[in-house]
């Protein structure tokens, strides 16, 4: 369903050149979940932006359904992430002036679609499908880091999305909170959606389907 052949970055900075990704190959299946992990500088991150359409790539080609993606156009690109992906960040980015349910109606205030009722039922329904039915109404600063980092998750499944893409998405939670969201992934796998996670704990990295691991902007396995 997505995949990427052969994809170069170089990052530079100051007239310094700096490889973040060499020649990597990297393939997903619909419903699969799959972990990317590596030590800080391995490239992970930026293979997710790549893959996520975030980050544009130097050489190689991303591969979505058939269609070459790096060729699309900044419009019909914008389309295609609106459409079909959804990424989850280490911090949650939500915005501390919305209640929980309008921050999850964001993309729909972003050019997705009007804000109508079935927006707003389905805004509930994805706080209720993360387990905060009944606090949509609260604002960030009232709710916990792991309820705050699930509303996110939310606004990421509000789109429908086929593919999610979760950085860190652990990262500033505490071992029992990183375990509810951990849960929360692998059972929105098992619904159907295909995740790419990345993650510098094994534990949660042998959760997922598959692990892939790099090492100086290459994969490894």
């Amino acid at each position: 369903m997505l995949e990427a052949k052969n994809i170069t970055k170089t990052f530079q900075s100051e007239g310094v050149q700096t490889p973040a990704l060499r020649d990597v190959s990297l393939s997903l299946g619909a419903g699969e979940f799959v972990s990317i992990v590596g030590r800080s500088g391995s490239g992970k991150t930026t293979l997710l932006n790549v893959l996520s359409t975030l980050l544009a790539p130097d050489k190689g080609q991303i591969l979505y359904q058939g269609d070459d993606v790096t060729g699309f156009a900044p419009k019909r690109l914008n389309e295609l992430r609106n459409r079909d992906f959804a990424v989850v960040f280490q911090f949650h980015y939500l915005l501390p002036y919305l209640t929980a349910q309008e921050n999850v109606l964001l993309p729909f205030m972003n050019g997705l679609g009007p804000v109508g009722r079935e927006e707003i039922a389905r805004a509930e329904q994805c706080l209720e499908r993360v387990g905060l039915g009944g606090k949509g109404g609260k604002l960030p600063g009232h709710l916990s880091g792991g309820e705050q980092q699930r509303v996110a998750i939310a606004r990421a499944l509000v789109k429908q999305s086929t593919v999610l893409f979760a950085d860190e998405p652990t990262g500033n939670l505490d071992k029992g909170t990183g375990e509810a969201v951990m849960d929360l992934l692998t059972d929105l796998k098992d619904d159907g959606l295909a995740i790419v996670m990345v993650t510098h704990d094994e534990n949660y990295a042998q959760r997922a389907d598959r692990v892939v691991r790099m090492a100086d902007g290459a994969v490894l396995s």
